[in-house]
């Protein structure tokens, strides 16, 4: 289980994202639509058209994570 500083705060970005994308695109997208800092340790969440695929990025500060969760069947 990975768990994250109490503190952490999580940004949703807005929209449906390419979830073709790697964490340097989706760092890009962070800074250019979001104007943060995606190496600040905060959660940065995109979800595809659908919504059944979520990407997450962090960075620790000590190496940046990308996390895809997918959404089980019903």
């Amino acid at each position: 289980m990975i768990s994250f500083p109490s503190n952490t705060r999580v940004w949703l970005a807005t929209g449906h994202t390419d979830m073709s994308r790697g964490f340097a695109s989706l760092a890009l997208q962070v800074q250019e639509s979001l104007h943060a800092d995606p190496f600040s340790g905060k959660l940065f969440v995109f979800r595809e058209r659908r919504s059944d695929l979520i990407k997450v990025i962090w960075h620790d500060g000590h190496g940046a994570c990308m996390f895809v969760i997918k959404a089980r069947a019903p």
